[in-house]
């Protein structure tokens, strides 16, 4: 009886019935991953299958990831399980996702975002002494780092979540996703989340983004039943700014939008790889794309970034 009520319910909001089999979801294999896609399971109330995929990003551990050229390192073969008909939809991390959605897919669902800052695992950002040193993967994370502190020393990380919190011993501090914490239910000893006048966080960071085919009405309608209006509206507008950057995640940019009363308040950011210059620039827009274009528009324009992101082309 209870698989002929959730069938039932997903055929009334739908026009297109979809037989009574579970959704299948695309995901990575790491825990985190799984533990987002059972997440959004919960959140359709009703059972889904599982479609595992391997990922670029996931095999080549010892490679940074802005070396692997960006481009979806971490989802690119999760859409494609979703394109070739192995799995009904896919679920992201939303700060893994190129801004610009492949041919055939859509994104049809954000749900209500977790915290988007950075976490500081190991030491405080006041505790962080003369010369220490700061493990972490991204560029974005190790540009800002730089420019207020260019005494720093840095050291790569790559890895699951629990690969990097064994390593952690190994420096005076690495950073992760606050996020990836509280989904995991990880308290490390000390933990310092970084205000976003710190650390402007990535694109979507905190976010789940799922993706499924732009022709699989029936999905698209059952995910819309899980989409929170806000965190859409705000992912849109950083989505927008990548975009207009030239959409990828690998970049050292970030962006971070809040709502403010009716308005979208977006602060942008885009540094050069060693955060010796850095430029922001913050705006309040009501329509989420041309407020995100127009906060990159500035940066490139106006201030400089465009030449700062040339090399890195």
């Amino acid at each position: 009886m209870p698989a002929a009520t959730g069938s039932l319910s997903r055929c009334a909001i739908s026009s297109t019935c979809r037989p009574a089999v579970p959704l299948r979801a695309a995901t990575r294999g790491s825990t985190l991953a799984l533990w987002q896609t059972r997440y959004v399971g919960e959140l359709l109330g009703e059972p889904i299958e599982e479609v595992v995929v391997s990922t670029v990003g996931d095999r080549r551990t010892d490679v940074p990831i802005h070396s692997m050229g960006g481009k979806g390192v971490f989802v690119k073969e999760v859409q494609a399980a979703v394109l070739g008909g192995r799995a009904d939809f896919a679920v992201h991390s939303g700060k893994d996702l190129p801004a610009l959605t492949p041919d055939g897919l859509v994104l049809a669902a954000v749900p209500l975002r977790a915290d988007p800052r950075d976490a500081l695992i190991g030491a405080t950002w006041d505790s962080l002494g003369p010369g220490a040193r700061v493990a972490t993967g991204s560029v974005r994370r190790r540009a800002q780092l730089a420019w207020h502190r260019p005494d720093l020393n840095f050291f790569e990380l790559r890895g699951n979540i629990t690969t990097r919190l064994e390593k952690a011993a190994g420096f005076d501090a690495i950073v992760m996703a606050a996020a990836a914490l509280d989904r995991l239910g990880v308290v490390p000893d000390v933990v310092d989340r970084l205000d976003p006048s710190v650390m402007v966080p990535q694109v979507a960071q905190g976010a789940l983004a799922i993706e499924c085919r732009i022709d699989d009405v029936a999905t698209i309608e059952a995910l819309g039943a899980i989409e929170h209006a806000a965190s859409r509206r705000v992912v849109d507008a950083e989505r927008a700014f990548l975009s207009e950057l030239g959409g990828d995640c690998d970049l050292p940019a970030g962006a971070h939008a809040v709502l403010v009363d009716d308005q979208i308040e977006l602060v942008g950011m885009v540094s050069s790889l060693d955060g010796r210059v850095l430029i922001r620039e913050r705006r309040l827009g009501v329509d989420p794309d041309m407020l995100g274009r127009n906060v990159a528009r500035h940066l490139l324009d106006d201030a400089g970034g465009a030449d700062l992101l040339s090399d890195l082309r």
